[in-house]
């Protein structure tokens, strides 16, 4: 499953479409629904999928360990790939990761699932850890590595914080998507977002953000 789909109930097989295929399929949609419409972790068993999705618990457990690994699985399954940098400068890549983001949340449920999953992570470290691991470590990795970049580049001062700063350039979109679903982000906002932070961040050598 691609970030592109929404959770809805996968179709049956049809002629000669493998087995294997529509029971992963029909899995992976079924915890999406479960996720999106709120429905706790800790409710989550795999018993309930298994009945929702119209397999056998054995088919379940035949493709993932347990609970933790199959939500980790298919919120990894749900996530859209990372974007392409055009490297021309930092402020630049950093309008790209945001633009990144800013797509993600517009992946129909994404918000809905997120703001379910972060809501209960702190009572199910394992799949936080495995969530973690797979899809916030790479991307914050990838953040650092822009800021870390442009402090080379003479675009950012040697004094910031770069680990804070990641959390100031992410943070504002993220409570965006998380908290207020309902609110349009725009593309211009992705970059309003950079230019406004990037003003106090400059290198006093670099000269003044570009305007939106």
């Amino acid at each position: 499953m691609n970030g592109a789909e929404s959770p809805r109930r996968a179709r049956r097989p049809g002629p000669g479409r493998p087995r294997s295929e529509a029971v992963e399929q029909a899995v992976v949609h079924e915890v999406l629904r479960l996720l999106a419409d709120g429905v706790p972790l800790a409710e989550l068993s795999i018993e309930r999928v298994a009945r929702e999705a119209g397999v056998g618990k054995a088919a379940i457990y035949r493709r993932w360990s347990g609970k933790e690994v199959l939500v980790a699985d298919v919120i990894r399954a749900a996530e859209i790939p990372g974007p392409d940098l055009p490297g021309t400068s930092m402020r630049d890549d950093l309008v790209a990761l945001l633009g990144s983001l800013r797509r993600r949340g517009l992946v129909p449920h994404w918000p809905a699932i997120m703001h379910n999953v972060h809501l209960q992570m702190a009572s199910s470290p394992r799949i936080w850890g495995a969530y973690h691991a797979s899809v916030v470590a790479p991307r914050r990795g990838l953040a650092l590595d822009i800021l870390r970049r442009g402090q080379a580049n003479g675009e950012l001062r040697d004094d910031v914080d770069l680990e804070l700063a990641v959390d100031m350039i992410v943070g504002p979109l993220l409570t965006r998507l998380l908290l207020s679903p309902t609110t349009a982000l725009r593309e211009a906002d992705t970059e309003l977002f950079v230019d406004v932070l990037l003003e106090g961040l400059r290198s006093v050598d670099s000269g003044p953000a570009p305007s939106c």
